[in-house]
């Protein structure tokens, strides 16, 4: 509980965290309305291909005209990760291919990188971390994003002694949900065409969150940062509250829902028919717990703690995540005490391509939140074996053959480059961890 007075001493030294931001979206936008006035934190530099949109979401996010002309924004990216004054680089493309090469590039130059871009560490992530903790770096989840809050609430668990029993987030989720496409998907939102047209949003974006797809791949990083595993059949989304978080993400063995213990899993806010679920988590994250005594049981009891109803499982929750407003936590983390906010340590779990309809040969995949497929959660293992193509490979490759509805996309089904560095990178990984 000492980043605070850190970053004071910092910022007392005159030597602040100097921070390149690569990517000023909506999560590198809400990131710099708190950097500006966070002390000993300041933005060196901010890499965007559309530097016009940094300025704007500088001034967006209340920096000051004097301030903002005091900053560089610039596209050559590579140039800042190696300048000598940069000692924290934050991701926040969401392009897998794009964190592939600036994780590469911070390990080169010695550089902290903290992962906006889940994508990419979904991808390849065991192996990222594995290269930067042999370059001397961290290499860090983004605290905000629910996969690092989840494993803030894993850690929590276990340094307290108890066995986790499940851990995960809330999504707003039903089984046609999987078949959406970027021109259905406003309709499950509820968004008007009036909305849709005053805002600034990007249907693919969204789609990838509501199909399943984002979902899928923060799971396999939590997955792969904790040890926790996806069960056989992969995310089952059950409706749960926060009242029934204990009683639902138990063993089935004990009247739950989940395949085993020790596993991932995201809840849904609506019923299967589509109800709102009463007290829904739709923004927040979870752990389950067992008690494992009776002494345990009893002082679950006698503090009010909510469990299922035999008094063994209990869990704790966090009810939202204020996504890149809350990312200096993981930037201060990484520079101040060198220790990321959850980063993988093994491949468990994997974020693979599913056909979203019946597929032709010569058709061109779409990737996250398209028209053509959507990413399910599967074990590593289970990934390995089938050949599965990764959701983060699935951009731009075009099909062998015919597939039906609902099918894995492999490997032998596409014609991929073999060449390009994301692909070399994800094969070294699945050779190295598999």
């Amino acid at each position: 509980m000492n980043l605070h007075s850190l970053l004071q001493k910092r910022e007392a030294e005159k030597n602040p965290v100097r921070v390149v931001l690569i990517g000023a979206g909506k999560f590198g936008s809400m990131y710099l309305s708190q950097a500006r006035r966070t002390p000993g934190i300041r933005i060196r530099a901010i890499c965007d291909l559309a530097p016009d949109r940094a300025r704007a979401s500088l001034q967006r996010t209340g920096w000051s005209d004097a301030d903002i002309a005091a900053t560089l924004i610039t596209q050559d990216t590579a140039a800042q990760i190696a300048h000598p004054d940069t000692e924290v680089v934050i991701d926040a493309t969401g392009n897998p291919a794009v964190g592939i090469r600036n994780v590469l590039a911070c390990c080169e130059h010695r550089k902290h990188i903290v992962m906006v871009n889940v994508e990419a560490d979904a991808l390849a992530g065991p192996l990222l971390a594995k290269r930067a903790h042999e370059a001397g770096i961290v290499y860090s989840l983004a605290y905000g994003d629910q996969p690092a809050l989840i494993c803030e609430l894993v850690d929590w668990a276990r340094a307290a002694g108890f066995k986790v029993v499940a851990a995960g987030k809330g999504t707003k989720y039903l089984p046609a949900y999987h078949a959406s496409t970027p021109k259905t998907v406003w309709g499950h939102y509820g968004f008007s065409e009036e909305m849709v047209a005053k805002g600034d949003f990007n249907a693919q974006m969204f789609n990838s969150f509501l199909d399943g797809t984002k979902s899928a791949i923060e799971m396999a990083a939590v997955a792969n940062a904790t040890g926790l595993t996806p069960a056989r059949e992969g995310l089952a989304f059950p409706p749960c509250g926060v009242d029934d978080l204990p009683r639902i993400l138990r063993p089935r063995s004990a009247g739950g829902s989940l395949e085993h213990e020790g596993q991932v899993e995201v809840i849904s806010s609506l019923e299967r028919d589509g109800r709102p679920v009463f007290r829904d988590l739709r923004w927040g994250v979870y752990v389950t717990f067992s008690a494992e005594h009776e002494y345990v049981r009893r002082c679950f009891n006698e503090y009010g703690i909510v469990t299922d109803p035999s008094g063994e499982y209990a869990a704790m929750y966090k009810p939202s995540h204020l996504i890149g407003l809350e990312l200096g936590i993981s930037v201060a983390s990484a520079a101040l005490r060198k220790e990321a906010t959850g980063a993988a340590t093994g491949w468990r779990g994997d974020a693979v391509a599913t056909a979203k309809r019946a597929l032709k040969a010569g058709e061109s995949l779409d990737g996250e939140g398209g028209y053509t497929v959507w990413g399910k959660l599967m074990s590593a293992g289970d990934s390995k074996a089938k050949g599965a193509l990764p959701i983060g490979l699935a951009h731009h490759v075009k099909l062998k053959r015919d597939l039906p509805e609902g099918a894995t996309v492999s490997w032998d089904d596409v014609d991929y480059d073999a060449s390009s560095e994301a692909v070399k990178v994800r094969r070294e990984m699945e050779k190295t961890f598999g």
